[in-house]
């Protein structure tokens, strides 16, 4: 006889392991971005930070942020996810606080996975962000970058198809345009840095095209998609079949 066991008195369903954290945006969520549920293949839950939008967590950044964040996270948690990550690499500023709010793991950032990349290449690790020039050094300790990991970073500032779509919030992007603003992003970040050996995509609304960097350059690539999906299986792990 098999007997089950609620988790939690507040969780009237079950099933979601990972628990995302969005921000207040208006764009499409294409198939690929962390927004989209249906780019998974297991359940999901969302929970907003109220009023924390991009532009605020890109360029204006501090501690009147936190109590979305953690509030949201406190909310999935309450819904029994088991573990949560976020929909934006700057959320690395609040790596550390939004974990201690819970008690369940929590990746709020993609660049959690520097170290690793640099540690599997032992090369030079190329970011490409929504905007390199908002990468700071409390971003990378948040996460617990190594000072000595070497870094190439560049950003898709300068990408019109990026700023209409996603920047823009205008509830409109020009799909097939976008994917050649980051390839071409991703083929100049090599040409520049011919030491690189993984390219990391910190924002959220790049995995989409993550297929297509790694077809331009011919490198691993890294981005939240690689980081949920690779959490999801430490939380769920399953018994295996097969035959000897």
């Amino acid at each position: 006889m098999t007997i089950y066991k609620s988790r939690l008195r507040s969780q009237s369903w079950a099933g979601e392991s990972v628990g995302i954290i969005v921000l207040d945006c208006f764009y499409p969520f294409i198939p690929g971005n962390v927004a989209n549920a249906t780019t998974y293949d297991f359940p999901v839950r969302y929970a907003l930070a109220e009023g924390v939008t991009g532009e605020k967590l890109l360029y204006h950044a501090d501690d009147s942020l936190l109590p979305a964040f953690t509030a949201a996270a406190q909310k999935l948690q309450d819904e029994g996810v088991l573990g949560i990550t976020g929909a934006c690499g700057f959320m690395a500023l609040f790596q550390r606080e939004i974990a201690a709010a819970v008690d369940i793991p929590v990746f709020a950032s993609s660049l959690l996975q520097v170290n690793f990349m640099h540690q599997i290449t032992g090369k030079r690790v190329g970011v490409i962000c929504a905007d390199s020039t908002c990468l700071k050094p409390g971003h990378l300790a948040g996460t617990g970058v190594s000072p000595d990991v070497p870094l190439a970073v560049t950003g898709m500032e300068g990408c019109a198809a990026f700023n209409s779509g996603i920047r823009a919030n205008i509830g409109e992007l020009d799909d097939d345009a976008l994917r050649q603003g980051v390839i071409g992003v991703a083929r100049d970040l090599v040409a520049r840095n011919p030491d690189v050996g993984s390219i990391l995509l910190e924002c959220s609304d790049l995995p989409p095209y993550a297929h297509a960097v790694q077809a331009a350059t011919g490198l691993p690539v890294f981005d939240f998609n690689t980081m949920i999906n690779y959490v999801h299986e430490t939380l769920t792990r399953r018994p295996y079949f097969g035959r000897m």
